[in-house]
């Protein structure tokens, strides 16, 4: 509310909202399309392999960015109509569990690109030591570590999120994450580089490498898009806290909506890679269908 005011009062940009159809939708048709992923890892038992358990983590992370969004919009709806007040103690610790919830979804996020990150890399470059490295009960561990640690983290960001020496930590860390990434990516791709010309001679090796460079590829993509439609978002949190009053923060944040909206439509992108992507998950999108027929 204080941030609207500014933008009014000190800057020239109007406020840009978004439609409440066009918003709702959006929401919507991410939390359906990952839903339906997680459904399709779950009935499809060729798919229950760490790599795919990674997916469905970053699904669940895009999930509650949607509902989170969703969620607020409605509590701002409410507000408007008079049902809820904006400074009551209920109010107070629904926006705590809303903001712990959006939290939750970044970080999920980030440390589930990580983990798919570092899986791609044992699957490139440890091939065949693969499936003794990264076993199934290994993955759903490192899984139950990221969501504990996403999940105090959280509660704890929220709670004190007044406070600049939590904020500046939960903004640094995202594009540290996204650098070490970036670095593992290039490792990646270096080192692949120099290893195609060493199996060039092996025609079930060169296979098996084009493989897994297109995992990697896509894992790529989803970074990217990541990235677009979380970054704006992230600034958008730095600029509030930091220089509010400044005409120029003023005016980015009047484009409050439009951030919100990059987050869901991240959602949405998504699961159309997967299933674009991955020749099983096509397969099994189609049996549901037709059974469902």
């Amino acid at each position: 509310e204080n941030i609207s005011d500014f933008s009014l009062n000190i800057t020239d940009c109007t406020q840009v909202v978004v439609p409440e159809e066009v918003f709702f939708t959006v929401a919507a048709a991410g939390i359906l399309e990952n839903l339906l992923i997680l459904i399709a890892v779950i009935r499809n038992k060729n798919l229950h392999l760490p790599m795919y358990f990674f997916i469905c983590s970053l699904a669940i992370s895009d999930m509650l960015g949607s509902l989170y969004k969703t969620l607020e919009n409605i509590f701002i709806i409410l507000c408007k109509m008079g049902y809820l007040t904006r400074h009551g103690d209920f109010e107070k610790k629904l926006d705590d569990a809303m903001d712990s919830m959006f939290i939750l979804s970044l970080l999920g996020s980030i440390f589930s690109l990580l983990a798919i990150a570092a899986d791609r890399y044992i699957t490139i470059f440890y091939a065949l030591r693969y499936h003794n490295i990264m076993t199934l009960r290994r993955a759903l561990v490192i899984l139950a570590v990221i969501w504990a640690f996403c999940a105090g983290s959280s509660i704890a960001i929220a709670l004190f999120s007044y406070e600049a020496a939590t904020v500046i930590p939960f903004t640094i860390l995202f594009p540290l994450m996204m650098f070490f990434i970036l670095c593992l990516y290039v490792h990646m791709f270096l080192l692949a580089r120099s290893h195609a010309k060493k199996i060039a001679s092996l025609p079930s090796s060169t296979v098996h490498h084009r493989t897994n460079m297109k995992g990697a590829i896509t894992l790529t993509i989803f970074l990217g898009v990541f990235l677009c439609c979380w970054a704006p978002f992230v600034l958008h949190i730095l600029l509030a806290r930091f220089c509010p009053h400044n005409p120029y923060c003023a005016c980015y944040m009047s484009i409050f909506h439009v951030n919100g909206t990059l987050i869901m439509c991240n959602a949405i992108i998504n699961p159309m890679i997967f299933a674009f992507r991955s020749p099983e998950l096509r397969s099994t999108f189609k049996k549901m269908f037709y059974c469902s027929r």
